[in-house]
């Protein structure tokens, strides 16, 4: 029985060990995040139709500082859309897209298109 013990508590270790220490192709266990600023002034909006490269899964944040509140659209399966104020300090918007394609991100308050992203 002392022995079922210690070799349980010795794998425990091990398996810890190796959870937290992460693998060796991704430091720290962490997929990098892409952050994309958009800035709504007026009727214009930056980024205008730029087209990014993300990878399936990768966590997307869309940093949106705009002069007044509306609305970005994600044509992606699911559809998402986020609100924003405006007239402050920047909003973050966290997203993922889980299938390879092209995903166009557009301003509904401006009707145009802000990015596309490349789903590889």
């Amino acid at each position: 029985m002392r022995r079922v013990l210690s070799t349980a508590a010795a794998l425990l270790c091990v398996l810890a060990l190796g959870t937290a220490c992460g693998d060796d192709d991704d430091p720290g266990g962490s997929t990098e995040v892409t952050t994309i600023e958009v800035t709504v002034d007026g009727d214009s909006v930056t980024p205008a139709g730029d087209r990014i490269e993300v990878e399936v899964g990768q966590p997307v944040d869309l940093v949106v500082s705009a002069d007044g509140p509306g609305e970005i659209h994600v044509h992606s399966e699911p559809e998402q859309e986020f609100e924003y104020t405006g007239g402050g300090a920047p909003e973050t918007f966290e997203l993922q897209i889980d299938r390879p394609g092209v995903v166009e991100i557009e301003s509904h308050t401006l009707e145009a298109l802000i990015v596309s992203l490349e789903v590889k």
